[in-house]
């Protein structure tokens, strides 16, 4: 009784062996037949196909449910977890904007009550103008955008440009009906600057690039990167405090990265802000009686 369990044992052993060894061909060879018979017959295959998808479609639906359950529950978890931790972070931050808001109430009595006393006489809020990019320069050395707006919407050349971000340039050219805006970025750019957090003055020299440089700043002045850089309203052709960027570091040289998105500008500001040195289009400056 054992001698043919033991032949049966001896032949199993190669043909296993053989059918390990040439598995790869034959799982080629039934790829290519599978290839062949759907070309040959593809009503077959295709019934074949669509039965089995049939066949398989209920059990993968009943087996994909517990697992569609705890990717939800996961990302309940998560969501719960993530609110809680913003609910921390929206507290703390409630906090400290109660304790700004009592400094800068008491700051605001303490600025109106100073004001009194000096008789200052308050800054008119200029006004502006809405319009929409509707042309770029596009050259390599010119860093100019056309918008839609111009004499007649009151525009005039030197005003302020801006988006909801901060300065984008000031208007060089109005026509009747459009306007070119030279950009921060532009070589021919310069804007008095004040650092917020230095107390430094100097000059926004754009360069054509992305960010420009500081320049004329005192001597061994800090700039430290991440201060914040406005308009310092100095020479009376940019009102003061507007946003320009913040300050950064590159090749040994303090520049600055602006606010705005240069590249993707949609729709400015043009402030109308009353110029002192520059008399409107068409119109002479007066004279004084007594001047030679």
């Amino acid at each position: 009784m054992r001698a043919p369990r033991s032949s049966v044992l001896g032949i199993g052993i190669p043909l296993r062996s053989l059918l390990q060894r040439f598995a790869l061909v034959l799982l080629i060879g039934a790829s290519f037949a599978l290839m062949v018979l759907g070309r040959v017959d593809t009503a077959t295959v295709e019934r074949t196909r669509t039965g089995v998808m049939d066949v398989v479609g209920p059990v993968l639906d009943v087996l994909s449910r517990p697992v569609a359950a705890a990717n939800r529950a996961v990302a309940e978890v998560r969501d719960i977890m993530f609110l809680r931790a913003e609910l921390e972070r929206l507290r703390d931050e409630n906090e400290r904007l109660l304790q700004w808001q009592t400094v800068a109430r008491r700051m605001e009595a303490e600025n109106v009550a100073l004001r009194q006393l000096l008789s200052v006489v308050p800054e008119t809020m200029p006004s502006f103008v809405a319009a929409r990019v509707i042309a770029d320069s596009g050259a390599p050395f010119v860093r100019t955008v056309l918008v839609n707006a111009g004499h007649r919407d009151g525009v005039r050349k030197g005003q302020v440009v801006m988006n909801e971000d901060g300065v984008v340039g000031r208007v060089v050219e109005v026509g009747e009906r459009s306007t070119r805006i030279l950009l921060i970025t532009d070589l021919n750019s310069r804007i008095p600057i004040f650092d917020e957090d230095s107390g430094l003055r100097g000059i926004l020299a754009g360069d054509n690039g992305d960010s420009p440089a500081l320049s004329f700043l005192p001597n061994q002045a800090q700039v430290l990167p991440g201060n914040r850089i406005v308009t310092s309203g100095h020479g009376g052709l940019f009102p003061q405090g507007l946003p320009i960027g913040v300050a950064t570091a590159r090749d040994g040289q303090i520049r600055v990265r602006p606010y705005v998105d240069l590249h993707r500008l949609e729709y400015v500001r043009i402030i109308r802000y009353e110029l002192p040195l520059l008399a409107p289009a068409g119109e002479e400056r007066p004279v004084a009686a007594d001047a030679p």
